[in-house]
């Protein structure tokens, strides 16, 4: 696995985010047409121009993803279940109490219960999105056991396969919010199967013809930019459809942004903590944490697209998430390397 620092752009990615709602904004605003010429490329409801730019976004962090780790799967179990039980078993769960809670009673007066609804949607399409690549820097920066969160990584990623649908379909249900169950299924094949393979093969292929080093250390590097650049784009075509929607609700950002930053922090405590319970080493219990704290928010943006539409509130919960996650993951960082002497025995 390549090992790596956080990059200029992942270090100032709330800047980046931020000028791009803005840019977005003023396009919606002053360039309308821009937006409507953009929403007459559509398949079942997926915007083709998102689509392509979402692929950019995904393909690289599948490639990064070595499944053939997955035979150490039984070599040190306990990391693992902690992963797996926090991702699947709580984090969907809590993430959607905690934002009913805000969205509906705390900030009652300030969101109707419609934008609630959707607002909700998307923090359940973050909390059932467990992170699959920026987590290989946050596991570098905790100096975390790189081969230990691959496999902790690539089993994520094929549990996403099977669990993200139900999960999803679950708490929006219970939330009578309508499921499009086609669209559904087809965000996932589109936005996780097709990236995923199209990942596996391409890392199969060149490390067999050119070897693993190229692949990790002249491959991999090509695409760098590519899902920055990608993600950033993303965001000026969201926002450009956003834009009436938040200069109305300017405060909205902020109300949405509590109980998903709240989420991030009691996820990673609950991982941190159950690994130290468990005795784990720290370099495996801060990737544990980092994985659940963190989201697969391109994943979460995407589906939100395809599931409400560019201009839903949903999607602009998921584009939130984005805002929140380098500040709070980089504050998460420095507790984990703050707190290492926990894990000594």
């Amino acid at each position: 696995m390549e090992k790596q620092g956080i990059g200029f752009f992942e270090r100032n990615l709330t800047l980046w985010v931020s000028g791009c709602m803005i840019i977005g904004v003023l396009i919606g605003v002053y360039l309308p047409q821009f937006p409507e010429f953009l929403s007459r490329f559509e398949v079942a409801s997926v915007s083709i121009p998102v689509a392509i730019l979402i692929w950019l976004m995904i393909y690289p962090m599948m490639l990064k993803v070595d499944f053939e780790s997955i035979r150490h799967v039984g070599e040190n179990p306990k990391g693992l279940y902690v992963t797996w039980t926090v991702n699947w078993l709580i984090k969907p769960f809590t993430m959607y109490l905690i934002a009913y809670f805000f969205l509906y009673i705390v900030f009652g007066t300030w969101i109707t219960p419609d934008l609630a609804k959707e607002y909700l949607a998307g923090a359940v399409l973050l909390g059932a999105a467990p992170c699959t690549a920026m987590v290989f820097v946050w596991s570098h920066l905790t100096k975390g056991n790189p081969a230990y969160t691959l496999i902790q990584v690539a089993t994520n990623d094929l549990i996403i396969l099977v669990l993200f649908v139900p999960i999803v379909a679950f708490l929006l249900g219970i939330s009578n919010i309508e499921i499009p169950w086609e669209t559904l299924f087809l965000s996932v094949v589109l936005f996780v199967v097709i990236p995923l393979t199209f990942g596996w093969l391409s890392r199969k292929i060149i490390v067999r013809n050119k070897g693993l080093d190229y692949f990790e250390h002249s491959f991999i590097p090509k695409f760098s930019n590519v899902t920055i650049a990608g993600l950033l784009l993303t965001l000026i075509i969201i926002f450009s459809f956003q834009g009436q929607v938040i200069l109305d609700n300017p405060l909205h950002i902020l109300l949405i942004a509590v109980p998903l930053v709240l989420q991030t922090f009691l996820i990673f405590f609950i991982a941190y903590l159950w690994a130290k319970f468990w005795k784990l080493p720290h370099d495996v219990a801060a990737p544990a944490g980092m994985i659940g704290a963190s989201n697969f928010f391109e994943l979460a943006v995407a589906v939100a697209i395809s599931l409400f539409g560019l201009q839903s509130g949903a999607t602009l919960a998921t584009v939130v998430g984005v805002l929140t996650e380098v500040p709070v993951m980089l504050m998460l960082v420095k507790i984990a390397n703050q707190t290492t002497h926990w894990f000594k025995n």
